[in-house]
């Protein structure tokens, strides 16, 4: 595992320093984290990137990584890239750990497999790699994701407490990093409840990952609603979100989609807090407008989510977020295959009875809501890529198995 883990590494660095290390940010959201970054090194914690208003306009736990590597650093992006880099190639290990914790009701052997698929699948796949070079959220996300769902794993089959707390913990952490994992902990706490009903167990697990993910989001929350005219909790993105996702272009030219000239000449408030609440309630009254073309739009966010539709759009999405165009259509083709994949893997822990399975589409329900309520985008679908990629290597090592089993018959 550590040598495909290091393997991985070597695309990662090498795809780094030959394809990124010069390149300048576009403007887009790694704009807003590096210069937040550089900010919080200067001591300006957590403002505005362009104004010096106070700043939440994405949760605050990417900016703070990578607050010590832009110490120094000037103008050059470089250690933020290496940064989201690394955080990538952990990745990859900790998806091996998991899948190996993941299949070892299946016996040692399979869990072994299974673990070194994981790790294999994650090393290569474009939708993992591709981001990791990136001065973007989703590097740090996607590996919180990882974590908690190792850790969840291993919950299932020893509620504790302690495990409880740390999975809180974790999806607390990944909803500082991007808002929308905050349903990650409801999630998981059903998941847990029902575990520990079924066994007869006290629910103090089940509390412990709600209250201590509750509380992992409080010193921030309390601190935007010391600094913002308007109550922020997470962040100031969601209007921005919202009107970009609901307006003309987005339900009758690029549906499903979001577009920032859907933002328009809105007059900004004095604060991020107060320009989100304008651009609010424009998007509720444009939805309150148009209800009837609500399903046709919905129903293009999920074929967004599944590349199923509006692919040249979602292309055009990432190239504009720095991705080249080359390594988006070899995501979208994975993302194919190993969809299909993770179904089939689905299956295979129902059959062998694996109660973990569970937890594993927990992002996936989570991600589908959020396209749902938002818009249907690859970086949406980012937190749910660990799950895929775990359910789709015990798939393969189910059909491997098979094939060896066919062979020693033979």
């Amino acid at each position: 595992m550590l040598l495909i883990t290091a393997l991985g590494a070597a695309w990662r660095v090498g795809y780094l320093i030959v394809a990124k290390a010069d390149q300048p940010l576009l403007l887009n959201d790694s704009i807003y984290f590096s210069i937040q970054a550089g900010l919080n090194s200067e001591g300006q914690w957590f403002q505005e990137a362009l104004t010096g208003q106070p700043g939440a306009e994405h949760g605050m736990l990417t900016s703070l990584y990578l607050t010590p590597w832009s110490i120094g650093a000037g103008d050059s992006v470089f250690p933020q890239r290496l940064a989201m880099t690394l955080l990538g190639i952990t990745t990859v290990l900790v998806i091996g750990l998991t899948g190996r914790r993941l299949a070892s009701p299946m016996g040692v052997a399979a869990a072994e497999r299974t673990g070194l698929i994981a790790a294999a699948i994650a090393a290569v796949y474009p939708n993992l790699w591709i981001n990791d070079s990136l001065v973007m959220s989703e590097p740090l996300a996607i590996l919180l994701v990882a974590l908690a769902l190792f850790v969840a794993v291993g919950h299932h089959a020893s509620p504790t407490v302690g495990s409880g707390a740390l999975l809180g913990l974790l999806t607390g952490l990944g909803a500082l990093t991007r808002s929308e994992i905050a349903l990650l902990i409801p999630g998981f706490a059903i998941v847990s409840l029902i575990s520990c009903r079924r066994r007869r167990m006290s629910i103090w697990p089940t509390v412990a990952i709600v209250s201590v993910g509750v509380a992992t989001l409080v010193p921030w929350s309390v601190y935007n609603l010391s600094r913002f005219d308007e109550p922020v909790l997470l962040s100031t993105n969601d209007g921005n979100t919202l009107l970009g996702a609901n307006c003309d272009i987005s339900y009758y030219d690029d549906v499903g989609g979001w577009d920032l000239r859907c933002l328009g000449p809105l007059e900004a408030g004095p604060d991020a807090s107060e320009r989100s609440q304008q651009r609010r309630d424009a998007a509720f009254d444009y939805v309150a407008e148009h209800p009837g073309r609500v399903p046709v739009v919905v129903a293009a966010r999920a074929g967004r989510l599944l590349d199923v539709y509006g692919l040249g759009s979602l292309v055009t999405l990432d190239v504009g977020e720095e991705k080249a165009r080359w390594a988006v259509w070899a995501g979208v083709a994975a993302w194919w295959g190993l969809a299909i994949a993770a179904v089939a893997g689905w299956s295979v822990l129902s059959r062998a009875g694996i109660g973990a399975r569970w937890w594993v589409v927990v992002p996936c329900a989570a991600v589908l809501l959020t396209a749902v309520l938002f818009y249907g985008a690859h970086r949406i679908r980012a937190p749910a890529e660990p799950s895929v990629v775990l359910l789709s290597a015990v798939a393969v090592d189910a059909v491997l198995g098979r094939r060896r089993h066919g062979t020693l018959v033979s």
